[in-house]
């Protein structure tokens, strides 16, 4: 039973288990999760952000549990972690500036920070890549997509600066 509760948690409900490009479903299915938290519900940012946490440390528990008996130290399935990084720029984003933010303006971020995510994800540029390659464990699964999703709020604050400065 445990088992069975924690790989529904690492495969965000079986969502890694489908077929083809998981991490993609995982990382939208991520930004309509807190879409809804911060703009249906409009749930405090300070639960959210607890919310986050727990799933944050809970992720190294039940991912160490996952791969335990696998030789795949990171198999495709697992997708918390996309969770994890595509949270940190989305949730970032709603705590700044302490504004409400229109709706079309949240939605094209969102759209933004999950493109950029996915890139990040996908190419996997330094130090995504040494966490990538040099920790086969819950660390680095979690870790490389950590820093996929600072790679987006970095790249975002330099286009603001860039932004700022040219206009």
């Amino acid at each position: 039973m445990i088992k069975r509760i924690n790989a529904l948690f690492v495969t965000m409900l079986g969502l890694g288990k489908v077929s083809k490009i998981p991490g993609t479903f995982g990382s939208l299915t991520t930004i309509i999760i807190l879409y809804f938290f911060f703009h249906i519900i409009k749930l405090s940012p300070d639960i959210i952000l607890l919310g986050l946490i727990i799933v944050f440390f809970v992720s190294f528990f039940s991912i160490t549990a996952y791969i335990k008996d696998n030789e795949n130290k990171d198999p495709k399935e697992i997708i918390i972690d996309e969770f994890i990084g595509q949270s940190i720029p989305i949730y970032l984003y709603e705590i700044s500036h302490g504004v409400e933010k229109l709706t079309g303006e949240a939605i094209i971020f969102y759209f933004i920070c999950f493109v950029l995510f996915r890139i990040f994800d996908i190419a996997k540029p330094f130090p995504v890549s040494f966490f990538d390659k040099n920790f086969k464990n819950s660390f680095g699964v979690i870790m490389d997509d950590v820093c996929a999703g600072f790679y987006v709020v970095l790249s975002l604050i330099c286009f603001m600066l860039l932004s700022n400065y040219l206009i």
